[in-house]
């Protein structure tokens, strides 16, 4: 068997994504008063473990080191706690060899050593069970495989080139004519599983490296896993990442430290919780100029503790090259696929590229106009068409990943209207017609808004990097806040079974914040106040474009409320007393946005607010009258899951940056 090891020729891909197999929780040490106390005194030295022990139940594993003796007893501890004794075949002076057990799991595993009443750690082994890899050719198919676990097949995993679709049979092998125009094969990870990560990154595809006249066999290793029941997502669009304004401290300090601690508390707990990144990775007009591209993305988010999927976005396309197909090879070598699905319990995932990134003018060394077209190419939509086929159960949800949003929304007389927005919106929801939920995400807007048409639901996320980073740079306004208003975030998604319940979660704040009120008779937006330092011609722009009707005091004793994530299934109650006031939906900006922007802007000395980032009117704010300019209101917001979150709010209230 250990002949037939060392004959087993793996592409190096594979190599490369069991290195590092996340198991949740990783290696706990023996700690506790049933475990053997680790006393690092038995002499033995140069002890030299593989990332990844690639092998066979009942195959000989030899692990190198001087100082090991007959009669020393090796044990596994599993990561459940599991205690595993093996069989040790042989002790030379530089090696010891043992036999994996006939019953035994792929994962990671401390590995002991005890002799007499002395037991060491020799660090832990990373065990992954293989499968018969020999598989034969079959005509007219260029690419093959074998899906597996625990060595052995798994049947019915979909897999695709981004073109071709097909599922594994009965022992896990698949077969595919492939053109190998993608330069991939992925698996649609099926319910139940996980597969290999690498730096956060789930290792769901394999690259093709081949002509197309070459047969080249790409197989996938999965982890058995539970998370057919409760597990959580976090939505995570925008993220700008571009080596400026303070953007990489802001992200490690603030959106990473907080996502570690939740992952952390997850695992912890040993409950799932997974990554949808929403597009705009990277900032492609800062690839070169500030040297930081795709690659850097990935090391900047690798710490953060759960498998992560990727979308792509405008800006993660490479500026050098005018050509969607050819700018979109980076993303594709660097970070993986732009279109594919996975499964998470009893949900079905779709990730879509609805960006055709066009960039005129541009050539190598010099960057285009950076547009685009927000359209699913006409190949993507036939992918898609048969990636849904495979899901023969048409009640099962569906979350489709994308980046720009289906539909956009404006306030008319107090209600909101959508229209759908995307190129060819309506053929991309038509592929969904059987479906009884589909849920998109998406973001690109650095806003939020939710809609419902039917059996769709589309839920724009506010962006992680808030208004790209400006309102937390160094001597701005401290705060970090989307166009819209609401603190940068990203969206929750706690699933179980196909019962999905989401909330926006703003950076820094509990997850009970989801709004904020605003005390209109104390807002009287002057230049003198907010942008004292900036040029007389800048303080006439700030007052007449930006500030608007804000520059004007009101005795109105108008209240604002701005509710980050409000659909039509929340309720906002407010109170002066024992009185009820009338709750109107308005069309407005944010306050504070414009004085943590626009106002900073001109206050540091820069040139006009940059249009694309400049306050939006927005869909979630809300209008009260009260009777007194110092009343105490009672608000009282309560979502579609039945959560409520409240404020006492005392006016007259402080308007400033710092507010909360």
């Amino acid at each position: 068997m250990m002949n037939k090891m060392k004959n087993l020729k793996l592409k190096s891909w594979i190599t490369m994504l069991l290195i590092a197999v996340v198991i949740s929780g990783g290696f706990t040490s023996c700690d506790s008063e049933d475990e053997p106390v680790v006393m690092k005194s038995l002499n033995i030295t140069g002890v030299v473990i593989p990332p990844v022990i690639e092998t066979y139940r009942g195959a000989q594993v030899t692990i190198k080191g001087n100082g090991f003796e007959v009669g020393d007893i090796l044990t596994l501890k599993a990561n459940d706690g599991t205690i595993i004794t093996v069989t040790v075949a042989s002790v030379t002076n530089n090696s010891i060899t043992f036999s994996i057990p006939v019953v035994f799991n792929t994962g990671l595993y401390g590995f002991f050593v005890t002799r007499g009443d002395i037991t060491e750690s020799l660090n832990y082994l990373n065990v992954v069970i293989i499968a018969n890899l020999d598989i034969p050719d079959a005509s007219g198919k260029n690419v093959k495989g074998v899906v597996y676990c625990n060595g052995d097949g798994v049947q019915g995993v979909v897999v695709s080139d981004g073109f071709e679709v097909t599922v594994t049979d009965e022992n896990g092998i698949y077969y595919l004519s492939s053109e190998k125009r993608n330069g991939y094969v992925f698996i649609s990870v099926p319910s139940g599983y996980e597969v290999p990560v690498l730096n956060s990154m789930a290792q769901f595809y394999a690259y093709l490296t081949e002509t197309q006249t070459v047969v080249e066999q790409k197989n996938f290793g999965l982890i058995k896993v539970d998370n057919q029941q409760d597990y959580t997502l976090l939505a995570m669009a925008d993220l700008h990442l571009a080596r400026r304004n303070n953007d990489l401290t802001q992200f490690e300090n603030n959106f990473l430290k907080e996502t570690k601690d939740m992952c952390t508390q997850y695992n912890t707990l040993n409950k799932k919780i997974y990554g949808l990144t929403l597009g705009d990775l990277s900032w492609d007009a800062y690839w070169y100029a500030n040297n930081y591209a795709l690659p850097d993305y990935i090391q900047s988010i690798k710490t953060i503790g759960c498998p992560l999927y990727n979308t792509i976005g405008n800006h993660d396309n490479n500026p050098y090259i005018p050509n969607d197909w050819l700018s979109e090879q980076a993303y594709k070598t660097i970070v993986g696929p732009t279109y594919y699905s996975f499964n998470i319990g009893e949900i079905h995932y779709v990730v879509l590229d609805n960006v055709e990134y066009t960039n005129a003018g541009a050539s190598e060394g010099v960057i285009g106009d950076r547009e685009y077209n927000d359209v699913v190419v006409a190949d993507q939509i036939a992918w898609l068409q048969k990636d849904l086929a495979t899901i023969t159960d048409k009640t099962t949800p569906v979350i489709v990943g994308m980046h720009c949003p289906l539909y956009s929304v404006s306030i008319s007389s107090g209600n909101q209207t959508s229209s759908i927005s995307l190129n060819n919106g309506t053929q991309l929801k038509n592929c969904f017609s059987e479906f009884s939920e589909v849920h998109y995400l998406t973001g690109h807007t650095h806003l939020n808004y939710n809609v419902k048409d039917g059996n769709t639901f589309e839920h724009n996320t506010g962006a992680v990097c808030a208004t790209w980073w400006w309102t937390g740079k160094n001597g701005y306004a401290g705060n970090h806040i989307c166009k819209d208003g609401e603190p940068g975030g990203y969206g929750v998604y706690e699933i179980s079974g196909r019962n999905i319940k989401w909330y926006y979660k703003s950076i820094g704040y509990a997850k009970e914040k989801q709004f904020r009120t605003y005390d209109r008779n104390v807002i009287k937006m002057t230049a003198d106040v907010y942008c004292p330092n900036a040029t007389a011609a800048h303080k006439t722009s700030f007052e007449n474009t930006y500030a608007g009707d804000y520059k004007n005091e009101s005795t109105d004793n108008y209240v604002l409320i701005n509710v980050w994530n409000y659909d039509p299934s929340w309720t906002i109650e407010v109170k002066e007393g024992a009185t009820t006031l009338a709750v109107t939906r308005i069309s407005a900006k944010d306050p504070l946005h414009i004085i943590s922007y626009e106002a900073k802007r001109f206050e540091v000395g820069k040139s006009a607010p940059t249009s694309s980032f400049v306050t939006n009117n927005t869909t979630h704010i809300f209008r009260v009258k009260a009777s007194s300019p110092v009343s105490t209101l009672d608000i009282t917001v309560t979502d579609g899951f039945g959560n409520v979150y409240t404020e006492a709010m005392t006016r007259p209230k402080a308007f400033s940056t710092s507010m909360q």
